[in-house]
């Protein structure tokens, strides 16, 4: 496979050939064509914007193997597996592998029969190793996801810190860095560290228009608001779950298995053997919900996740983008969904106060947990307020999150805040949440007697406002950064300089209203939703079917064999043979020769299924057909395609709205071909036979007309 650099047609050629995409996507052409030249470069790019294509083609081109330090091991086969699928020899080397597997792997390398290298860091960093690719030709280096080399990040892995070593005992070699999440200061230690000083930045933007953002606040009911919203919005969808415990995830999983669906766990407290089989399901199997704590999920390659939810407060903004980046990365619609309380604020502060990091390292997780809070307090457009965090800018609210939906309403709740503040106050600033809402309330408490509250001025003035709203506007003013939480002691509140202002009424506070219920959002997101509600359900299922089959045959994830997406596009542009087909993105040459010709059966299969009724949208078909146009104006007429209209008049024809020679205008002699070679046709049904016998003469469009007319 191993070209030697020319023109960026090349490339091109590649991508097509090898990967079945038509044209390089935002930056990555500019990425390829610097690569190849011998230029270091370090990429951020969104999940699912195509960053391992901006490595994998240089890798091609150039002379030598590619290396790709990989953190996840579990993860290396997929890839690996995915790229021979595409004709690509690849390798992996890492501790899975037996001795005598490793040696073959490594002689390999030696006979420069290998086009790619998958490495994890710590055996890159070996003597053994490091003297192996010194013996070969190495075409590049690429570092995936670059920003485990941050030790304020919350993926770090010290081995990364040591990959400056590939600069100084590979100083010609290229090296590319790339990940989806860094601000600036973890850009500036991405560079510092793998000494890539001089290399040239690709910073594409952030935005992953396909994911609608949602966040709501928990009102102790958030199982049963994640079961609806599956239900509603993604039923036999693949998606993530994140818990912020281990209990939790088991909890959930446990729970959500009861309710019919296929949940499975995943967290450090189960057995390596368990974890690995249950991401092997999660990746291979079709709709199946992995519940998880944020030891799951880095290098996930599932294109079709279609929604990822949390139950609890993330502890950053980077945290929150790269675990919902793992939804939707076939760029079609995807959910982040996410419910949030006072606890989590509780707790996330409370784990930070009580770590063992650094308190310069603390200082900027608080930073982190205040920006991640602000995000959920929001009135305005999420989006925008996401992407300028990371030095991105969107001009104009993005109009698919939460927020630009149904803006959130909000109220005046200076009085309100005032009464909230002056209670803890008046109650010493040692008192949770929980007890400051029950003086608030003048509850009848013993607790509130012995400390003498009910007799302080803020005790019964607030019963103007339910238990959970005053818990709601307690976790604004935490969440502003009005009040601080006691987190070596109970979790008591105290004030701080900033409440002053308010509390003196020099400052005016407007907070969202209360919700009295999160209101229950039935917006379809995700491609089988859509395709059930055209109709096309059966087909779509059928094409899910025969891929699942091929997967299972080969022992892989269903999503190697060919993307939603691609799934997509076929149901969609109904390719009739191997040529049209070849047409559909992500439809490679090896591909196209190993699958092609089983995907074709299931179109043909379901090309004719006739409907019994008359459709509004044939009814405007045969309208239009009536008033003298062809099929091919029809379909210019009304934007669909040409097999779509001649679907429809093939149905008028069985009803017999219309007549055979109206629409196939061809000699009786030639007709009569066709229906022998449809009636001599032992397959049933199926039109390829037929497309075949009669040597492609005729088009599928024509034999399927053909066949109604004989229905009838």
């Amino acid at each position: 496979m191993n070209m030697q650099p020319s023109h960026p047609s090349s490339a091109r050629a590649l991508l097509h050939s090898v990967f079945g995409y038509s044209v390089f996507r935002m930056q990555q052409e500019a990425i390829v064509d610097h690569v190849v030249t011998g230029g270091d470069a370090l990429v951020l790019m969104p999940t699912g914007g195509g960053k391992s294509l901006c490595y994998q083609i240089p890798a091609m081109l150039r002379p030598g193997v590619g290396v790709i330090v990989s953190p996840l091991i579990a993860l290396m086969q997929d890839q690996v597996d995915a790229l021979k699928l595409n004709g690509v020899r690849a390798a992996l080397l890492n501790s899975t592998l037996t001795q005598e597997a490793a040696r073959e792997v490594e002689q390999s390398l030696l006979n420069s029969e290998l086009d790619m290298l998958y490495v994890a860091p710590e055996r890159l960093l070996m003597a053994r190793t490091l003297n192996l690719l010194e013996r070969c030709q190495v075409s590049l280096f690429a570092i995936d996801e670059a920003h485990c080399v941050s030790q304020w990040g919350h993926d770090f892995r010290p081995e990364y810190v040591q990959l400056s070593i590939l600069h100084q005992r590979f100083p010609a070699v290229p090296r590319i860095a790339l990940t989806a999440t860094a601000d600036g200061s973890t850009r500036r230690e991405i560079i510092q560290r793998l000494a890539l000083e001089d290399a040239r930045q690709f910073i594409s933007s952030f935005d992953r228009p396909n994911i609608r953002y949602r966040i709501s606040e928990n009102n102790g009911n958030s199982r049963e608001q994640l079961l609806r919203f599956i239900r509603n919005e993604h039923p036999d969808d693949a998606g993530i779950v994140y818990c912020l415990s281990r209990k939790r995830v088991d909890e959930v999983a446990s729970w959500l298995s009861s309710k019919d669906l296929i949940a499975l766990p995943y967290h450090a407290g189960l057995s390596a053997e368990q974890r690995q089989q249950n991401q092997q399901r999660f990746l291979r199997e079709d709709s199946v919900i992995i519940v998880a704590t944020i030891a799951f999920g880095m290098g996930i390659d599932k294109p079709d996740v279609r929604f990822v939810a949390h139950l609890n407060l993330p502890k950053s903004l980077e945290a929150y983008y790269q675990e919902t980046g793992r939804a939707g990365r076939d760029g079609q619609p995807a959910n982040a969904w996410m419910m949030y309380g006072l606890q989590d604020v509780i707790t996330l502060k409370k784990m930070q106060a009580t770590s063992e990091a650094p308190e310069d390292i603390k200082r900027v997780e608080h930073h982190k947990l205040d920006a991640m809070l602000g995000l959920c307090e929001l009135t305005s457009c999420r989006r925008q307020a996401l992407l300028r965090y990371f030095g991105d800018e969107l001009p104009d609210p993005c109009g698919n999150c939460d927020t630009c939906l149904q803006p959130p309403e909000t109220w005046d709740a200076t009085a309100a805040a005032q009464k909230a503040l002056s209670c803890v106050h008046r109650t010493g600033q040692r008192f949770g949440v929980s007890y400051l809402v029950d003086v608030l309330l003048g509850k009848n408490d013993e607790r509130i007697r012995r400390f003498g509250h009910d007799s302080v001025s803020t005790y019964g003035i607030g019963k103007e406002h339910t238990q959970n709203e005053w818990r709601d506007l307690y976790r604004q003013l935490i969440a502003r950064g009005m009040l601080a939480v006691d987190l070596e002691g109970h979790g008591g509140l105290h004030l701080i300089e900033a409440s002053r202002p308010v509390l003196r009424g020099e400052q005016q506070l407007y907070l969202r209203k209360f919700s009295a219920k999160t209101k229950n959002r039935t917006r379809k997101s995700g491609s089988a939703n859509r395709f059930a509600e055209t109709g096309n359900n059966k087909l779509w299922q059928a094409l899910r079917s025969r891929r699942q089959q091929l997967a299972d045959e080969k022992g892989i994830p269903a999503y190697m064999i060919f993307h939603d997406a691609t799934l997509a596009e076929m149901l969609e542009n109904r390719p009739e043979n191997l040529a049209q087909l070849a047409n559909v993105t992500g439809v490679g040459e090896r591909k196209l020769a190993d699958y092609g010709e089983a995907f074709l059966d299931v179109l043909n299969e379901y090309r004719d299924i006739e409907t019994d009724s008359q459709t509004d949208t044939e009814a405007e078909t045969l309208q239009l057909f009536r008033s003298g146009l062809e099929p091919d104006g029809i379909a210019e007429a009304r934007g669909l395609k040409t097999t779509t209209i001649y679907n429809h008049l093939a149905n008028a024809i069985t009803r017999g709205e219309v007549q055979l020679e109206e629409v196939v205008p061809l000699a009786t002699t030639q007709l009569d071909s066709i229906r022998f070679a449809i009636e001599s046709n032992e397959s049933g049904q199926r039109l390829k036979p037929v497309f075949d016998s009669l040597e492609g003469e005729y088009s599928y469009e024509v034999l399927r007309c053909v066949r109604a007319a004989m229905a009838c």
